[in-house]
C-alpha cells in the first residue's frame, strides 16, 4: 500500500512540473507528454490496487481456508475423543455388569452350596450285636462324628443287615451297617428279599473294612469243612446275612442245610454255646478281631476253619462280592494263619437325610483317621479307595461330594 501512495506523489509531481514549463508548441507537447504518462501512471496505479486486492483477497480466502480447516479438524478431534470416551465408558460399564455378574453368580452358588450342606441333624445308627463289630465300631463312630460336627449320631443295637435295612425303609432309623453282599440282595430284590420285593429307599455312605466269615469251633478235628456234615453247627438267624453266607460256603464244598445238625444263633449266643459245648461250630461273619471270638478264646483255645483255594475260589467266581482274605495267627491266638471269604461292611442311609449330615459323617471319619484307629482297631483298615469302590448301588450326595473333593468319583442316583 505504501508503494501505492508513493507512485501516486511522483505522478503529480511530475503533472505539476509540466504544467509549469513553458508556452507554445514546445509547452503543448511537454503536456500532452505529461497527460500521457500521468494516463499510465494512473493505469500503473490501478492495476497495482487490484494485483494487491486480489492479492489481499487471496490472504483473506487462504486464512478462511485455514481457519474453516482448523475449526473441521478441531471438531473431528472432540468428536473422535467424545466417541473414545463414551467407548471407553461403555467398556467400562460392561466390565463392571460383568464383575457384578459374576460375583452375584458366585455368591449364588455358594449359598446354594452351603444350603446344600447344612448339617445339624440328629440320626439313629442302626447297628449290630452287642458283641459284633458294627455295635463296638458303631459306637466309636457315631461319638466320633458328634464330637467333630453339629450333627448327633446314636448308635442303637442292630438285629443284623436284613433288619437294618428295612429299619431304614420304615424310617425307624436313619444310617445302618450292612453287609455288601445283602445290600445288593435288598437292591436288586433277590434272596433275603425276593418274597417282599427291592428296597431302594437307601443310598450307600461309604465301605469301611472287610468281613470275614470265621467258622469257630474248639474242637481240635475240625479242620475243614467236610468235617462240619454231622455236627451242630450255628448258621447265624435264619433269613439272616450271616445265615447266607453260611450256605454259599457249605454249598461251595457240596453241602446243604440238610446235611449239618442247623443252629439259628447270633454272635453272643454262639459264643456261650460253643463255650459249654452246646454245639461244635459256629459261622460268625464280622470284622476280625470280632469282640464274641475274642472272649471266647479268654477260656479255652479257639480254632478257626481255613478254606483251601479251589474251593474259595470256586465260591468268588460264583458269587463276586466275596472276596479272598487271610486272617493272622495272631488275631486270636490260632496255630496258624487262616484263608477265609469276607464281603465288605458298609454304612449306608436312608435317600432323605440332609446331604450335610452326611457329609459331616464322612468327612469327620476320614479327615481323622488316626483319632478313629486310636479308638478301635478296625479304623486302620479305612481308607478312601475302599470307600469308594462300591459300584452295584448309588452312594448318597453327601458322601459324593465329599469324595468328589478328594478325588475320588462315585455314582449317585
Amino acid at each position: 500500500m505504501k508503494k501505492v501512495m508513493a507512485f501516486l506523489l511522483t505522478a503529480g509531481l511530475t503533472l505539476s512540473l509540466a504544467a509549469c514549463g513553458g508556452s507554445g508548441s514546445s509547452g503543448s507537447s511537454a503536456a500532452s507528454k505529461a497527460s500521457s504518462s500521468a494516463s499510465a501512471a494512473s493505469s500503473a496505479a490501478e492495476s497495482t490496487v487490484e494485483e494487491s486486492a486480489a492479492s489481499s483477497a487471496s490472504e483473506a480466502a487462504e486464512s478462511e481456508a485455514a481457519e474453516s480447516e482448523a475449526a473441521v479438524s478441531e471438531a473431528a478431534e472432540s468428536e473422535a475423543a467424545e466417541s473414545e470416551a463414551a467407548v471407553s465408558e461403555a467398556a467400562e460399564s460392561e466390565a463392571a455388569e460383568s464383575e457384578a455378574a459374576e460375583s452375584e453368580a458366585a455368591e449364588s452358588e455358594a449359598a446354594e452350596e452351603s444350603t446344600e450342606m447344612v448339617g445339624g441333624g440328629d440320626l439313629t445308627f442302626a447297628t449290630g450285636g452287642e458283641s459284633g463289630t458294627y455295635y463296638a465300631f458303631g459306637t466309636v463312630l457315631a461319638q466320633h462324628v458328634s464330637d467333630k460336627t453339629d450333627t448327633t449320631v446314636t448308635a442303637v443295637v442292630g438285629n443284623g443287615s436284613q433288619a437294618n435295612i428295612e429299619d431304614l425303609d420304615a424310617g425307624a432309623v436313619q444310617l445302618g451297617f450292612s453287609q455288601s453282599d445283602v445290600m445288593s440282595y435288598a437292591y436288586q430284590g433277590t434272596n433275603l428279599f425276593e418274597d417282599g420285593g427291592a428296597i431302594d429307599s437307601f443310598s450307600v455312605v461309604a465301605a469301611l473294612y472287610m468281613e470275614q466269615v470265621q467258622i469257630v469251633t474248639m474242637n481240635p478235628d475240625i479242620k475243614s469243612v467236610e468235617d462240619l456234615a454231622g455236627k451242630n453247627v450255628s448258621i447265624g438267624a435264619s433269613g439272616s446275612g450271616v445265615y447266607f453266607n453260611a450256605l454259599d460256603v457249605l454249598g461251595a464244598y457240596g453241602l446243604t442245610e440238610d446235611d449239618i445238625k442247623p443252629q439259628y444263633l447270633n454272635f453272643a449266643d454262639s459264643a456261650d454255646n460253643l463255650k459249654d459245648g452246646k454245639i461244635d461250630a459256629a459261622f460268625i461273619v464280622a470284622g476280625a478281631p470280632t469282640t464274641a471270638i475274642t472272649d471266647l478264646s479268654t477260656g479255652g483255645q479257639v480254632y478257626l476253619v481255613s478254606l483251601d483255594d479251589e474251593h474259595a475260589d470256586a465260591l468268588i467266581e460264583k458269587s463276586p462280592y466275596y472276596s479272598k482274605y487271610t486272617i493272622p495267627a495272631d488275631v486270636y491266638g490260632t496255630p496258624e494263619d487262616v484263608t477265609t471269604v469276607a464281603v465288605g461292611a458298609i454304612v449306608i442311609a436312608r435317600d432323605d437325610v440332609a446331604d450335610g449330615d452326611v457329609y459331616n459323617f464322612v468327612s469327620s471319619v476320614f479327615e481323622n483317621l488316626d483319632e478313629v484307629s486310636a479308638a478301635h482297631a478296625k479304623g486302620s483298615e479305612l481308607s478312601l479307595e475302599f470307600a469308594t469302590s462300591i459300584t452295584d448301588v448309588p452312594y448318597h450326595p453327601g458322601a459324593a461330594k465329599y469324595f468328589e473333593e478328594k478325588g475320588f468319583t462315585v455314582s449317585t442316583k
